[in-house]
């Protein structure tokens, strides 16, 4: 099955990033690949502006909709990162969505401090089914814990790694090795392959500096994406 990961720029419109996810998809279609990971938070971003504008929920759901359609039309799955309201809480979110309309959402078990201002931690892995392989799902900061990424990766073929390395210029440049190696390493302690979609460019008085890759179960590089395209690296996996 060959597999992607989309390193995309996030904006701060819904409306824009929900048209880049439907455009990358297209590309992924074109390229004969079967399910892409998208970046944490890529259909709504980080800017409490969007995050509490009026009818946001509605629109969300419109933008997933749309996604919905686009990966049954395509017969392409698709997994974005996106916020959740549930019961008065926000959460930081991956949802799996597969052509025949079945979709699974893993919620970040590992915020960072400055999210925990904001988003509830969520408790539990998430792996699905797709195509006959077992597949896993974490979330950015997810990938500092072996334990996590342990527990989902019982006996599945890849993980798939939403990030969204947001920091100050200094500091982004100095985390590039270490947000590199992480997700090598969970390939190599689990031995499956690691597919990690990261974002670029400016957000929230932030950058991000891309770098998205697929490691093998032997912990090989596979692909690596650079520091500033939007861009799909894909892998077939065994």
């Amino acid at each position: 099955m060959r597999l992607g990961a989309a390193q995309m720029f996030i904006a701060n419109e819904l409306e824009t990033n929900t048209e880049t996810v439907l455009m990358m998809a297209e590309e992924a279609s074109r390229k004969g690949i079967e399910l892409l990971v998208f970046p944490e938070m890529c259909l709504n971003g980080y800017n409490p502006d969007t995050l509490t504008q009026d009818n946001f929920n509605d629109k969300l759901n419109m933008a997933l909709d749309k996604i919905s359609r686009k990966s049954a039309e395509l017969n392409l799955g698709l997994i974005v990162g996106r916020a959740v309201f549930a019961d008065e809480k926000l959460y930081n979110a991956a949802t799996v969505i597969l052509p025949d309309g079945t979709t699974h959402t893993f919620y970040k078990n590992n915020l960072t401090a400055a999210e925990e201002k904001y988003f509830t931690p969520g408790t539990k892995p998430l792996t699905f089914a797709y195509q006959g392989y077992k597949l896993g799902v974490i979330i950015c900061r997810d990938q500092n814990y072996p334990e996590l990424a342990r527990e989902t990766c019982k006996d599945v073929d890849a993980l798939f790694i939403l990030c969204a390395h947001y920091y100050k210029p200094l500091e982004a440049r100095w985390k590039v090795d270490k947000n590199r190696a992480l997700p090598i390493a969970r390939a190599v302690e689990n031995h499956c392959y690691v597919f990690m979609a990261n974002t670029i460019g400016s957000h929230i008085g932030m950058i991000s500096l891309g770098n998205s890759l697929i490691a093998d179960p032997e912990g090989v590089l596979v692909v690596l994406a650079d520091e500033s395209s939007e861009t799909i690296i894909t892998c077939d996996i065994e």
